[in-house]
């Protein structure tokens, strides 16, 4: 059973907890966090979540995400998550996310990283991910089309693609 932390819309913590899977209060949020990692050809790893993993199961999804549990900040859990599900330690003290999305009952943080990393040397976390790749920006968007990666709004893809190098909005 996981606790998360509960925040009001400002991200201030209001010292009230739930329960992962239950219904949060009204005007309660909580953290979720991806991490896209991308070489520095521009290609992002991805993972296939296992087949009988709740929500999404066999899907192909981003390098990692979850939920920040009790006491963690989005820093935190992005690489205690890295870590869980690849086996890559990586240190997000001081890093703000590329983007933050805002979902009904949370606050979904994107980190974006650029590492080349050894598919050779991923630990996987077996109860989640069967399998690693990477994938260019137009092999994401067949896997979309062909209904094999979570249906994420097209347009959030591509701006994770375009903010690699980069923090904010303005043209580089």
């Amino acid at each position: 059973m996981e606790i998360l932390d509960l925040y009001n819309a400002r991200r201030e913590k209001t010292g009230k907890t739930a329960v992962r899977g239950e219904k949060i209060e009204e005007g309660s949020y909580h953290f979720v966090i991806h991490v896209c990692i991308f070489a520095s050809d521009g290609r992002m790893l991805i993972q296939q979540r296992q087949k009988d993993k709740h929500g999404w199961p066999n899907m192909w999804d981003i390098s990692v995400g979850g939920s920040a549990v009790s006491g963690e900040d989005p820093q935190d859990a992005a690489s205690r998550e890295l870590f869980e599900e690849l086996g890559i330690k990586y240190d997000f003290t001081g890093i703000r996310p590329h983007l933050t999305v805002n979902f009904d009952v949370g606050f979904d943080d994107y980190f974006i990283i650029e590492k080349d990393v050894d598919l050779n040397e991923t630990v996987l976390q077996p109860e989640e991910v069967q399998a690693v790749k990477w994938a260019t920006r137009d092999e994401i968007r067949q896997m979309m089309a062909d209904g094999i990666f979570i249906p994420y709004h097209p347009s959030l893809i591509e701006l994770l693609f375009e903010s690699v190098d980069h923090y904010g909005a303005m043209e580089r």
